[in-house]
């Protein structure tokens, strides 16, 4: 089997369905031997029974509980055959032989261990599709002002939109969890994700597992993929923006030194500290309702829970 292909899906049913024909268009006009695998993390919006009914050559596995995306991603890279492995998110689309492409920069590249596509919005326009990984200037940046061409800059992790044009591929850090191709002989030594990570930081856990066995990590921008980006967890917004930062606090205390990890729960309590200042001059204002206070307030407390108990 050349490629396995692993969609961990929740409750988004018919961005599902579009990503499944998409890859399955993908496949059935390259040259590749395939399967795919769908694994369900208990959604309630009739996903399995979609998959069931209209995807014959998929393999289902529908959990009774959600074992968060790193417990199903494994789950379902533990059941695959390929030699080649791809990670899809099921807000995306596959655009013409992008996997072909991906399989074939393997190939043709023995110390590549991860690769990940050129992503873009639904609109057709640019997104970041990798990363190098966070620091400390990390932690500011998404709590206080910056100014937007630092966000967009290296300082920020980014690369620069000049490498993506080129078209040919380059060295990251880590791609967006969105779409990653790993190679099943760097996946059989380094291991299956982090179950740790319920939700976020797990692909770039992953990566810097990959970095820290000698393989190399790339994007490929001649690949393309739409994402069409949060579709999952913007349905529970306080949950996953206390998940986030449990995953990031995870991420550094696993990675970092006592310095850096010493460091960064003073910036984030700093940090909440002004959101939740702005917050309410919002509210004040009327530019932010009770209902929408009350929600950020509740995001604020979940962090600082967790910062107390780290």
């Amino acid at each position: 089997m050349d490629l396995s292909v692993v969609i961990v899906n929740w409750n988004v049913r018919s961005l599902l369905q579009v990503c499944l024909r998409s890859v399955r268009a993908s496949l059935v006009s390259s040259p590749l031997s395939w399967e795919l695998c769908v694994v369900d993390n208990a959604s309630g919006d009739g996903s399995p029974e979609m998959v069931r009914e209209s995807f014959s050559r998929v393999r289902l596995i529908a959990n009774a509980e959600n074992l968060g995306y790193a417990g199903a991603s494994n789950q379902g890279l533990e059941s695959s055959t390929g030699r080649y492995c791809l990670i899809l998110n099921p807000d995306t689309e596959v655009h013409g032989a992008a996997l072909e492409t991906m399989v074939t920069f393997l190939e043709a590249t023995p110390r590549a261990g991860m690769v990940g596509p050129r992503l873009i919005f639904s609109e057709g326009g640019f997104q970041h599709s990798a990363f190098a990984f966070p620091g400390v200037l990390q932690v500011l940046f998404d709590l206080f002002p910056v100014p937007g061409p630092i966000l967009e800059s290296r300082l920020n992790g980014r690369y620069p939109r000049s490498r993506y044009a080129s078209g040919r591929p380059f060295l990251v850090g880590h791609p967006l969890g969105a779409c990653m191709m790993v190679r099943r002989t760097a996946l059989d030594r380094v291991g299956g994700m982090d179950t740790g990570y319920f939700m976020y930081c797990e692909e770039l856990d992953w990566a810097k597992r990959f970095h820290r066995g000698g393989w190399q990590v790339y994007c490929v921008p001649s690949a393309e993929v739409v994402h069409h980006a949060g579709q999952s967890t913007k349905q529970v917004r306080p949950e996953m923006y206390v998940q986030l930062w449990r995953s990031r606090l995870r991420f550094y205390r696993k990675h970092y030194g006592a310095a850096h990890n010493a460091l960064i729960p003073l910036l984030l309590r700093a940090g909440l500290h002004y959101q939740e200042g702005q917050a309410l001059q919002e509210a004040r204002c009327g530019r932010l309702s009770a209902a929408e206070l009350a929600e950020r307030q509740q995001m604020y407390r979940g962090v600082r829970e967790l910062i107390r108990q780290s």
